[in-house]
């Protein structure tokens, strides 16, 4: 079947639309306790990883072979973090971030390597299952944008601008492709 080179393009957006409308964003006051929610499909994990691409080779979080692994963690997050559960039951990867700071704002990605019988080392090198931003408010002022205050993440942080726009986007799309279809 032939498909003309606006279609494809069409496609093409609409596909980068939905994967980037997934990402989760979340705001919470500065010193609470905050879950950064991640689910892996299968129970088969050996390494978890959760990063920030501001801060370079070092992570936030290593866990391998049910151990943690501090060599590459980043300072900051140095007896800080843990996962929401460490036998990982139903594939819950899901990071724990204490007593959050300003500093502790960013994008939190969380990667998983799972055991095949081909494999022998682990190699991170694949794309994050879970990305979430994660904003901190300094202290004393409002926000938590969550209903549970910040404790998980999943709804738009209380960004409803955001979400407009993303709708807004994703509907332009939507009748382009009609009028590109018509």
């Amino acid at each position: 079947m032939f498909r003309s080179p606006c279609r494809i393009l069409f496609i093409c957006v609409v596909v980068f639309i939905s994967a980037v409308s997934d990402q989760k964003i979340i705001t919470v006051p500065s010193g609470q306790n905050v879950t950064l929610t991640c689910r892996a499909p299968s129970n088969n994990i050996i390494v978890v990883e959760w990063s920030r691409a501001d801060l370079g080779k070092e992570c936030v979080l290593m866990y391998r072979d049910e151990l943690f692994v501090p060599d590459d963690q980043h300072p900051s997050f140095k007896n800080r973090v843990d996962l929401q559960d460490r036998q990982m039951k139903d594939g819950d990867v899901s990071l724990i971030l204490k007593n959050v700071m300003i500093s502790d704002t960013g994008t939190y990605e969380c990667r998983v390597f799972r055991k095949t019988n081909r494999t022998k080392r682990a190699h991170l090198k694949t794309p994050p299952i879970s990305i979430i931003t994660l904003k901190v408010d300094p202290p004393g002022q409002p926000g938590g944008g969550t209903k549970d205050g910040g404790k998980e993440a999943g709804d738009n942080g209380g960004h409803p601008g955001l979400v407009a726009s993303r709708s807004f986007l994703v509907l332009l799309l939507l009748l382009l492709g009609v009028a590109l279809i018509l």
